[in-house]
């Protein structure tokens, strides 16, 4: 019996050992990340120029006309988030 109760005592101790460290490392990191995005902001995403477009445009609608027989057009391309 009395390994038993040495054996649930060190559990006890290990579990909680865990949950400590474990803590640490979630709040560590949230504080890290709060340090390094006043540091570092992201920068803005730089505004996309009209012939970066030009090229999917083009394969779309040779797409289009290829399964179509030339009959089909595309009317409106939006981008699905």
């Amino acid at each position: 019996m009395e390994n038993l109760s040495l054996g649930f005592q060190l559990m006890g101790i290990g579990m909680v050992t865990v949950f400590i460290i474990l803590l640490i490392v979630i709040y560590g990191s949230g504080l890290l990340i709060k340090l390094i995005n006043k540091i570092a902001p992201e920068e803005a995403p730089k505004a996309a120029k009209a012939n970066q477009n030009a090229a999917p445009m083009a394969v779309l609608e040779a797409a289009v006309a290829q399964i179509t027989g030339g009959k089909g057009h595309i009317v409106n391309v939006t981008k699905v988030n």
